[in-house]
């Protein structure tokens, strides 16, 4: 039976959320291919994830014997995080652009399961692991687009996902979903209609496709 990591970051719950709603889309394609399977969910707006702290940090240098209460601890709560993406068979991820990058919540959980020596480093414990990234934008990031030099999402988390941790990425990106709620944006409601569409279409694909994959 297949395991599904569901990683949402999104503050917005729901269909307010562009990419909780493409994200569910795929989850709900995974799951009719795998009825069977588990899905492990975790919210990181409802239920956020430690920021790495030094006890954090300092526990997977020093050894099992020497690590004062507070190291153990936070060790423990980042081994939780990790042995989930050891164990998924693949990961969808939710990842809205704020302020031009990712959710602090999302780093913090990125920041606990990047841990040299075991995902990342010269080994990967999680190699070639599929990832589906909704990487949704309230505008237009696009090549050609003004503001295509202040893309930061996809970069960032293509070259962590693939070069820290090894992971085998794939984006859906669903653009412009301000424009319902922007007055200014009106005009483009229906380039944003257009690409939720295609996304919603493009995250049930994908699942189907993975989940053939991983059958074979």
């Amino acid at each position: 039976m297949a395991t599904l990591l569901h990683i949402d970051s999104s503050v917005f719950p729901g269909e307010a959320s562009s990419s909780r709603s493409v994200a569910g889309a795929f989850r709900k394609a995974w799951e009719e291919q795998h009825p069977e399977g588990t899905v492990i969910h975790r919210d990181l707006a409802a239920d956020p994830v430690p920021h790495i702290t030094a006890a954090a940090h300092t526990a997977w240098y020093t050894a099992k014997s020497e690590r004062t209460p507070e190291q153990s601890a936070a060790f423990a709560a980042r081994v939780e995080l990790i042995e989930e993406l050891e164990q998924a068979d693949a990961v969808l991820i939710g990842a809205p652009m704020y302020n031009f990058s990712i959710p602090s919540t999302l780093k913090a959980w990125l920041d606990n399961v990047i841990l040299v020596g075991r995902t990342s480093g010269e080994s990967h414990s999680a190699q070639g692991t599929p990832v589906v990234v909704v990487a949704s934008r309230g505008g237009s990031y696009a090549p050609g687009a003004p503001r295509e030099g202040c893309e930061f999402v996809l970069n960032y988390l293509d070259t962590v996902l693939t070069v820290s941790l090894g992971l085998d990425v794939e984006f859906i990106v669903p653009e412009l979903t301000m424009a319902p709620r922007v007055p200014a944006m009106s005009e483009l409601i229906p380039l944003y209609e257009a690409s939720r569409a295609l996304a919603l279409t493009d995250a049930a694909a994908k699942a189907k496709e993975l989940a053939e994959r991983l059958a074979a």
